[in-house]
């Protein structure tokens, strides 16, 4: 609507994450939002983030660089210091911006993590933001949920309250009326839209539970004319987001691989990223996932490993200090490809342009992120060349491994992809001309904007911010 914007998140939990043009790091949801906002992203927008690499223990990320591996307690006690980190951040892009859009994490509603919030409840009263509480209709109990929440929460909670949005909903909206009535008289505050259920939207998602690919295994022959991509979800799978430009083409079929009886016959195999790429290569020996890869590779099909999957792919992976896995080892690759890489303290954090030099895929430009603590010994032949003349990744036969996330934005290694498939299986490729990943994304988030402005009061909204909606006298 022409106003300048900026999204916030002061603390994120997820694998997901990117690097900003001076290096930081930061939650790829946040990336996104920055994106919609047509704004450059920087770390000040998720001023902490937590990368989880074991049931109680994550990775700590202040400002865009790391601080250290953290149990979940000794981090509650670290997180006492942090308040004035993300409120300094905040206030440094709300002098800069219009208006801020603050994202809350888990639930407000959770009363064991309030006394040390530092990203709901108590992030909205410092920037005296107006809330809109969201909640999904298609788990069930939702009215029950905002009104559980609504009960958590202090009087000067309360007053911020601005409205309560019900989401993914799927059918006539106007059975909800009752409900809503209910929930004002209730609480004196009102629903201000129910946003239905967007489907068909290939936006990357913070986790895996919004990828309809990544969901349940499909092993049937694809469709004539269809290409089929298996990508491997080892259990601390990161940066899948990687894959996003390959589900939106109509050649693709791209589905997720867990267990060996998952694999059906694969045109190619994706190896993605993992924040724990020690323990997962292990996992993928005990699943009997290595094998048949081995199988497939050795049939010749391609296989394409990115940052933590491109080091699996390797001879060896040493973790003297225990740095990666929290384990001093040193473990056997997959041997795929004449490299050997070792675990140390330093992360690689750069964002980089390069150009694919191995065939079939040479001359293809790519823009991409490199964001990883492994240096790797590459005895063969490179991927790629990055801008500065510096050799990267590495290929031998059928197999292709680089650090590059990211790599398929651009559309020219997709291309080059599927014509190479469509060639080897005898399909004629789609002859419509592929989107420039930047439009394509564009395009995305139009329509879920659209679909989200037919749903909601925006009068309603603009009004809770002290401002009135610019489309009023439009329409």
């Amino acid at each position: 609507d022409g106003y300048d914007v900026a999204p916030f998140k002061a603390q994120n939990m997820s694998l997901n994450s990117g690097v900003t043009a001076l290096g930081e790091e930061m939650g790829r949801a946040q990336i996104v939002q920055a994106q919609a906002a047509r704004i450059d992203p920087e770390a000040l927008m998720n001023p902490v983030l937590l990368k989880p690499h074991s049931e109680t223990g994550s990775q700590v990320i202040v400002l865009g660089k790391p601080v250290g591996h953290m149990q979940a307690r000794e981090y509650f006690r670290y997180k006492a210091g942090l308040w004035q980190t993300v409120r300094d951040a905040y206030d440094t892009l709300a002098d800069r911006h219009e208006i801020m859009v603050l994202e809350g994490a888990g639930s407000p509603g959770e009363v064991n993590l309030k006394q040390h919030d530092i990203v709901n409840m108590r992030m909205a009263a410092h920037a005296q933001a107006s809330v809109l509480l969201v909640g999904d209709i298609d788990r069930g109990g939702v009215y029950a949920s905002l009104l559980g929440t609504w009960m958590t929460l202090e009087q000067q909670e309360r007053s911020l309250l601005a409205g309560w949005l019900v989401n993914k909903f799927r059918g006539d909206a106007s059975f909800l009326e009752p409900a809503h009535a209910y929930v004002r008289q209730a609480t004196g505050i009102p629903v201000l839209g129910v946003i239905p259920w967007l489907r068909n939207i290939n936006i990357p998602d913070e986790d895996m539970a919004g990828f309809p690919w990544s969901q349940a295994a499909d092993t049937t022959p694809p469709p004539p004319g269809i290409l089929d991509i298996a990508v491997v979800m080892p259990r601390h799978v990161s940066n899948f987001t990687d894959m996003t430009p390959l589900a939106a083409e109509p050649d693709v079929r791209l589905r997720a691989v867990r267990r060996a009886e998952d694999w059906g016959q694969p045109h190619v195999v994706i190896l993605p990223g993992t924040k724990n790429t020690v323990d997962d290569l292990l996992w993928l020996r005990q699943s009997g996932l290595e094998a048949a890869l081995l199988k497939l590779a050795a049939n010749g099909t391609p296989v394409l490993g990115v940052c933590g999957g491109y080091q699996m792919l390797g001879e060896t992976l040493a973790d003297p200090e225990g740095t990666e896995s929290c384990t001093a080892q040193t473990v056997r690759g997959l041997g795929l490809l004449p490299t050997r890489t070792v675990f140390t303290g330093q992360k690689h954090r750069t964002q980089d342009t390069a150009a694919v030099t191995a065939a079939p895929f040479a001359g293809a430009a790519l823009t991409g992120y490199q964001i990883h603590t492994g240096r790797t010994e590459v005895q063969g032949v490179p991927f790629c060349t990055l801008a500065d003349g510096t050799p990267e990744g590495c290929v031998q036969d059928n197999v292709f491994g680089t650090y590059l996330h990211g790599l398929f934005d651009t559309g020219e290694l997709t291309e080059k992809l599927v014509a190479l498939l469509c060639r080897r299986k005898g399909i004629a490729p789609d002859s419509a001309a592929l989107i420039p990943m930047e439009q394509y994304r564009q395009q995305q988030f139009d329509l879920l904007a659209d679909g989200v402005r037919g749903a909601l009061d925006l009068d309603a909204v603009y009004a809770a911010m002290g401002l009135e909606n610019p489309r009023r006298n439009a329409q």
